[in-house]
């Protein structure tokens, strides 16, 4: 008979699958929204960007509330609200709606990922057994967004777009059954002061008004009032979350954390790593589905291997080469994979779409690079701060992908839209991923090379 903590670590494990599942599974359903809607490219990649940026806006909020209100109600309050929107989308007639309901499950996801990570560690209270825990439900949250994209091809061909929302309902029911029956209630927090939601918001509705202001730059002489309305307002709103950063007796993010020039670099390099992963998988779907006429689920079966790869990499591989080589060291050998992945890529476009290059592109990328790079910019953001912030500043590294995930995704998009023909996708948009992961590359090495000259 399983336990009762085990019910609780499948509940929690099963939820962060599903979240983390759902970044990637739209991916390979994207051209087949964009048909149905009759789609430019920068248009359907606003189903990725409004996620990714509202999910990495909200996920301190998240943690934070989870302490304040209480880690049970904000776990079932992020799968109620995660539900309802997964019913709403694949119920969804017209792409503003669709968007609508894919942006709110952003901010929903950014509820259960920090309330589920502190359900297992006040679960399992026993140290050995707490690393055993949050191993068994980061693996879910890995495998989830690993098998995504295989995942969404096989569905969406097969049962249409709507299925990859459609497929979160009944699992996400479920777990809100076995948390409401078997997870102890809540205890009276200490701590009663609200976190700063305002200042989670503002970072949100910057970040979506650059995206647009993006977005419209194509055709800047077309909407010169909105762009120019749009830049004054988000001045505003920067100077005023400014402020209120300097004046919140518990701001929404500390600036004391940011004096070490090692989680500078880290959360630098998190930004770019999310720029470049998110914009490869949106190029890699298009490409498979636009311009070689792959159906999704081939395309999905095509890089399924490749989801087996990182899962191998990140619990097998990885755990050795950390002991042996420094964490800067291993993340500049991910980062440089991840530009081998992209020059793979772009030769393979090259020379007629060559299988052997293309195969080569996803194994630096999805097979090895994004399995490294992850987890040693995390360990490089969060290794300079004291025990008691490891939390927060893991939350940043994660908001900081997430940001960078949507802003780069709108100004790849921007591009892909303006070089494609018939939505195909050109070289330009694969030479802007290259740069993403050039920067990210040259970031860390001229860190390490500093770092290296005062040691000296």
């Amino acid at each position: 008979m399983i336990s009762r903590k085990n019910i609780i670590l499948i509940t929690a494990s099963v939820s962060v699958f599903f979240e983390a599942l759902d970044i990637a599974i739209v991916n390979l359903a994207m051209p087949l929204i964009q048909e149905q809607f009759k789609l430019a490219n920068d248009q359907v990649q606003w189903l990725q960007t409004l996620y990714v940026l509202l999910y990495g806006g909200f996920l301190i909020i998240g943690g934070k509330l989870a302490d304040v209100m209480g880690r049970k109600k904000v776990f079932m309050a992020g799968a109620m609200l995660f539900l309802l929107t997964s019913l709403g989308a694949a119920l969804s007639d017209r792409f503003a709606m669709l968007a609508l309901f894919r942006a709110t499950q952003g901010i929903a996801a950014a509820l259960i990922m920090p309330s589920a990570l502190s359900i297992i560690t006040n679960t399992f209270t026993e140290q050995r057994e707490r690393s055993k825990a949050i191993g068994i439900f980061s693996s879910f949250a890995a495998i989830g967004s690993g098998s995504g994209l295989s995942v969404g091809g096989l569905i969406a061909t097969q049962f249409g777009w709507q299925a990859v929302f459609y497929i979160n309902i009944p699992v996400i029911t479920l777990a809100l059954l076995a948390a409401a029956l078997y997870i102890d209630r809540d205890v009276s927090s200490s701590q009663r002061r609200l976190p700063d939601v305002l200042s989670g918001v503002l970072i949100s509705a910057i970040l979506v008004a650059l995206s647009y202001m993006i977005h419209l730059a194509g055709s800047f002489r077309h909407h010169v009032l909105l762009i120019l309305t749009l830049a004054a307002g988000t001045t505003l709103a920067l100077k005023w979350l400014i402020h209120r950063l300097n004046t919140q007796q518990e701001p929404f993010i500390q600036f004391s954390l940011f004096r070490a020039g090692q989680i500078i670099t880290g959360n630098v390099a998190m930004v770019l790593l999310g720029a470049f992963f998110t914009g490869f998988l949106f190029i890699a779907s298009l490409l498979l589905q636009n311009n070689l006429q792959f159906s999704a689920a081939q395309a999905g079966l095509m890089l399924f291997p490749f989801s087996i790869l990182s899962a191998v990499v990140g619990k097998v591989m990885l755990p050795a080469v950390l002991k042996r080589f420094d964490p800067f060291q291993t993340a500049i050998a991910g980062m440089l994979l991840m530009v081998m992945g992209a020059c793979a890529l772009l030769c393979a476009m090259s020379f007629g779409y060559n299988l052997v290059l293309l195969l080569i592109s996803f194994a630096c990328v999805s097979g090895i690079g994004i399995a490294t790079c992850f987890t040693t910019l995390t360990v490089i953001c969060v290794q300079p701060v004291p025990e008691s912030q490891h939390g927060l500043a893991s939350s940043i590294s994660a908001t900081a992908y997430f940001l960078g995930a949507g802003l780069g995704l709108t100004l790849l998009s921007a591009c892909i839209d303006v070089h494609a023909v018939n939505n195909n996708v050109t070289k330009l948009p694969v030479v802007m991923l290259m740069l993403y992961a050039f920067a990210g590359t040259l970031a860390l090495m001229v860190f390490t090379v500093r770092r290296n000259r005062i040691v000296a």
